[in-house]
């Protein structure tokens, strides 16, 4: 395996980890479980952790398929990058000179690629995390998937999904780029270099959520929906009728009558439920990921290095 699927796919792994209590936030007010103004208060970001189980729902499908989706990311877009850059590449976490429109592109391409294990993996986190029962793990709602709908049924909403990984990830790499070459001095510290790549990280993560947040509203409510005449396993009643907008009436719907929907019945507003909360988690996030990114693939050229990960 090269450097960089490694790099990718360990970086990965430690994001999830670290984002997974604030990812279980975003989704369950973006598909609705949470009344205005409930987390105002301390009693009410604290509902959402009913048990220290909560803390790692759904965490399970995200840590094993994130992996391997960040991975793939950085492969695709280190191997796109190469091939479309108008000069060449020595070194793809440094393209110095490679104009920013080509480095969007090469994001774009990588988002595309990972799609293949990313549409499965949200669907399986996003019903493991809308579950009420403590008992369902990610593995039981893939079983139940795979029982309703087949192998067809893990890619359920993956045409949102392959949209919102693509302009996403376009704009991810753009923006940590166009940070970097902002904030880069000749002169600046292993200290400062380390920070800057921080601060980078954390703000491209905050650019690349706020670009798809409203297709990623809208992926997580379709998502949220059950098989035809079938309820979520795991997933009361009542709660999966706050999954759905107001006066759907139960059906199921598709990803326009889903944003349609919802912009009927809750205005604009909610195309941007649980932005804040998301942008929280995408800095600190993608602040570790990348640095881990870095500081592994720099780990890997040192000579005699490589040979650990073969």
């Amino acid at each position: 395996m090269s450097n960089d699927f490694w790099a990718g796919y360990l970086s990965g792994a430690i994001g999830i980890v670290i984002g997974n209590p604030l990812d279980l936030v975003k989704t369950r007010l973006q598909a609705g479980q949470a009344a205005p103004g409930s987390l105002r208060s301390p009693q009410g970001f604290r509902s959402h952790f009913d048990t220290a189980g909560s803390l790692v729902r759904g965490a399970t499908a995200p840590i094993l398929g994130y992996g391997a989706l960040n991975a793939i990311l950085f492969v695709a877009y280190n191997r796109t990058l190469t091939g479309i850059a108008s000069q060449p590449v020595p070194d793809t976490t440094n393209p110095v000179g490679v104009p920013l429109y080509q480095i969007w592109v090469a994001g774009a391409v990588g988002g595309l690629a990972s799609w293949v294990i990313s549409s499965p993996t949200e669907l399986i986190k996003c019903r493991a995390q809308l579950a009420s029962q403590q008992s369902i793990s990610s593995w039981t709602v893939t079983k139940d998937i795979w029982r309703r709908r087949g192998f067809r049924g893990l890619y359920y909403g993956g045409g949102v999904t392959s949209i919102r990984d693509s302009v996403g990830y376009g704009f991810y790499f753009w923006s940590y780029e166009l940070c970097k070459r902002l904030v880069t001095s000749s002169d600046e510290s292993s200290e400062q270099s380390a920070a800057k790549i921080l601060m980078c990280g954390g703000i491209a993560g905050i650019i690349t959520w706020a670009s798809v947040f409203p297709l990623d509203v809208i992926k997580t409510r379709l998502q949220a929906q059950g098989s035809p005449g079938s309820l979520l396993p795991g997933v009361s009643t009542e709660r999966q009728n706050l999954l759905r907008p107001s006066g759907n009436d139960g059906r199921i719907l598709s990803t326009l009558g889903i944003a349609k929907e919802a912009y009927r019945t809750e205005g604009f507003r909610i195309f941007y439920r649980g932005l804040g909360v998301c942008s929280l988690r995408a800095f600190i996030v993608n602040a570790v990921q990348w640095a881990t990114y870095e500081w592994v693939m720099k780990f890997l050229k040192q000579p005699g290095s490589a040979s650990l990960m073969e």
